[in-house]
């Protein structure tokens, strides 16, 4: 295979039901079949009755080991030989670091230079090698497209590929097979991966299910693109929410997210530590701020008709160090942004 077809390695521009099954059969045995956690205490406090799935317990400490390890293992040998690259502000960048070592093959991660110390370092323990660049004056596609081209290695996007995304939807698939039917499903979103795979699998399995995906206030890009009626572009979003600090719906995720999400609801960065802090009182759960922002949307927007329903919550992250997660939890939280 010539070096030009790993440097433009090109992937189907859809997914279906089908990309998610096979993706569950090639995580099957790997990834943590993550559990679903009840609460009464939450439920009483949001009205309805939660599921809460918790990917804060996946490999890697989130739910993108999914969508990492099933691009990773779908690639040929010449592929695996070239090695990946790929760009992240942490949880792509671990679960990317993962699941290389895992199919015996080399990452190069671009990470920004104010990533949460915690995941830098979990990059660095698989094994991965990381090319640092400033979030707000540098382009990290950029750089790492051209280590791509540089390298032969295979790009995989942290949203925008469907092996990711089909990987992601593997998070929805469990919780139905786990809870039965849901009324609504709550998604923290950032780029739309893990959006764009539950709204498909809820669209082919359980269309009736409302999916929300939820955003900090500072990130709005979806709810304003869907307000516009297509994909807005916003400065890089300032809050706690490392893992949400994006600027634009991915090209690929948004044709699906916004089809097949029926609202944006948006949270503040208190509302998210609020969220946080009962998630660790009521289930003793660790969570990181974007992993919680589904949680926030569904205490705190009463708008939204959840009444006694049975509600899906994904809690996508929980790679957060001890000594800011106690600074936002506790008696007296501080929720400036901290670049970090």
């Amino acid at each position: 295979m010539p070096a030009s077809y790993l440097r433009c390695f090109r992937l189907p521009a859809v997914i279906t039901l089908d990309d998610v099954w096979n993706a569950a059969s090639r995580l099957a045995g790997v990834a943590t079949h993550t559990p679903v956690i009840l609460s009464p205490e939450l439920d009483e406090l949001a009205g309805c009755q939660l599921f809460l799935k918790a990917e804060n317990l996946q490999l890697t400490g989130s739910f993108k080991f999914r969508g990492a390890y099933n691009a990773i293992r779908s690639l040929d040998a010449e592929q695996i030989g070239a090695g990946v690259v790929a760009f992240s502000s942490g949880n792509h960048a671990q679960a990317i670091a993962r699941a290389a070592a895992l199919c015996q093959t080399t990452a190069v991660i671009v990470m920004p230079t104010d990533a949460p110390p915690e995941k830098v370092e979990g990059v660095r323990a698989s094994g991965a090698t990381i090319v640092s660049y400033d979030r707000y004056g540098e382009d990290r596609e950029a750089i790492a497209q051209s280590i791509a081209t540089d390298e032969n290695r295979v790009l995989i996007k942290p949203y925008d590929n469907p092996l990711v995304m089909a990987g992601q939807g593997t998070t929805a698939l469990e919780l139905l097979d786990q809870v039965g039917n849901l009324d609504a499903i709550f998604v923290c979103v950032g780029g739309g991966g893990l959006l764009a795979g539950c709204a498909t699998v809820v669209s082919a399995l359980a269309g009736e299910i409302e999916v929300h995906g939820v955003e900090p206030e500072a990130g709005n890009d979806h709810a304003l693109s869907q307000a516009a009626g297509e994909r807005v572009v916003i400065d890089i979003p300032r809050t706690i929410a490392d893992g949400q600090q994006v600027s634009t719906p991915g090209e690929l995720t948004w044709p699906i997210t916004s089809r097949g999400t029926k609202s944006f609801p948006v949270v503040s960065d208190q509302e998210i530590v609020s969220a946080m802090r009962l998630l660790f009182e009521h289930t003793k759960l660790v969570v990181e701020p974007s992993g919680a922002s589904a949680l926030a949307a569904v205490l705190n927007r009463g708008d939204l008709g959840l009444e006694g329903k049975r509600v899906g919550v994904t809690l996508s992250g929980g790679n957060i160090g001890w000594t800011r997660f106690c600074q936002l939890i506790g008696d007296q939280p501080d929720t400036e942004v901290v670049d970090s």
